[in-house]
């Protein structure tokens, strides 16, 4: 007997959407995840008694005077992945080892707080990262701890010791800001010696922290929004010998006094928040030009692979009055700074090469007009919208 027509076509009718249904599941499942930006912040390891009253509140009678309380379970509450901290190789090293790759030379003199950072931080689930920067007089022929290493080789073997020293520790930025003359020497305006010396330090450091553990990401470029050299000049003037330094994300800074969106248009040279995909695009430029070729084995071109992404390392929103550090009027609201850091991250996460955005800084400075505002905390320990705008990011 012959099946009826009618019959079949409300089997199909019936059947459909649940196979629609299926089909999208799996598709669903197939995809890859979009992975959220990395929530890092800079600040203190402690907190003292009443910089954050809902973890560490001050005592009505502060007598005798309270212990510090550890900052890290306010970075739980704010939902950070990674804090950010500095370790300076002139402080560490002030007169050369002798074996500058053991972290038990002699000479090390390493500060009981860099432990104590790293083992609070991933005891409360944040990684830990950390910046390597300045030099020691012996390493610089006797000038200030700006001055760029007169052997890449030497702050190479500082960034080994490193390493060895802290082995949970896998996030390593090169140097803070070395695009302005104000952090790192020599560097003038257009001039490209300053980034080649850079880079050089850069690629010595990426080498000598990958042969101290291969899972180590290393961090450079270490860019800011404007400089004594510009962004899209600096990229260009890292360029040495036909070829660019390696490293695993790049790193910038980027200050910006626009409401984030991505949509905004570049002003001049300058590479803030909503410009990120415009530096983007000239970071792998500038690695696809030519300038990603070296010799690899045999004499043979191997092209030295481009960064994986951006790490923004510092961003911030000062509030209440104009901020100092930056000279001029710029500051929002405290609303305003909750909405932007609301903003800012639902945009990096659209921007799958966007792998870590930054907050720069958990406090306020005390003090009057003459102090920066730029936390998430106040000067009396009290949680601004931000601090929330933060911790909702995903």
């Amino acid at each position: 007997m012959r099946p009826d027509p009618d019959s079949k076509r409300t089997l199909r009718r019936t059947l459909a959407p649940l196979l629609a249904l299926g089909a999208a599941l799996a598709t669903l499942a197939a995809a890859p995840v979009a992975l959220a930006a990395e929530k890092a912040v800079w600040g203190p390891h402690q907190l003292q008694a009443g910089q954050d009253e809902a973890r560490c509140p001050a005592p009505p009678v502060p007598i005798p005077p309270p212990e510090p309380c550890s900052a890290f379970p306010t970075y739980q509450d704010l939902g950070a992945d990674v804090y950010q901290f500095q370790i300076h190789w002139d402080e560490v090293a002030p007169t050369r080892p002798s074996n500058p790759r053991d972290p038990e030379d002699p000479a090390y003199e390493w500060l009981g707080v860099y432990t104590t950072m790293v083992d609070d931080a991933i005891a409360h689930g944040v990684q830990p990262a950390i910046l390597i920067q300045r030099s020691p007089t012996w390493a610089n022929g006797g000038r200030s701890a700006i001055w760029a290493p007169n052997k890449p080789a030497d702050f190479a073997n500082f960034a080994f010791a490193v390493s060895k020293r802290f082995p949970q520790v896998r996030r390593f930025m090169v140097w803070g800001e070395p695009s302005r003359a104000e952090s790192f020497m020599p560097m003038k305006k257009g001039s490209p010696k300053g980034p080649r010396r850079y880079a050089a330090i850069l690629d010595a450091a990426y080498s000598s922290l990958k042969q101290a553990n291969g899972a180590n990401l290393v961090i450079g470029g270490m860019s800011v929004n404007a400089g004594t050299v510009a962004p899209p000049q600096y990229i260009k003037a890292m360029r040495r010998k036909g070829k660019m330094p390696r490293m695993d994300l790049w790193g910038h800074n980027p200050f910006d006094r626009r409401a984030p969106d991505i949509a905004d248009k570049p002003i001049g040279n300058s590479r803030g928040l909503n410009d990120v995909d415009t530096l983007w695009r000239e970071i792998r430029a500038a690695y696809s030009k030519g300038g990603g070729k070296g010799k690899g084995k045999a004499g043979k071109r191997k092209r030295v692979k481009a960064p994986k992404g951006l790490f923004l390392s510092e961003w911030t929103l000062p509030t209440d009055h104009p901020a100092p550090v930056f000279g001029d009027s710029f500051f929002v609201s405290r609303s305003e700074q909750g909405k932007r850091i609301t903003a800012a991250f639902k945009m990096v996460n659209k921007l799958k090469y966007v792998k870590a955005l930054g907050y720069f800084t958990l406090l306020d400075q005390p003090g009057g007009s003459g102090a920066n505002r730029w936390g998430l905390i106040d000067q009396d320990g009290v949680r601004k919208p931000g601090f929330g705008a933060y911790a909702a990011a995903p």
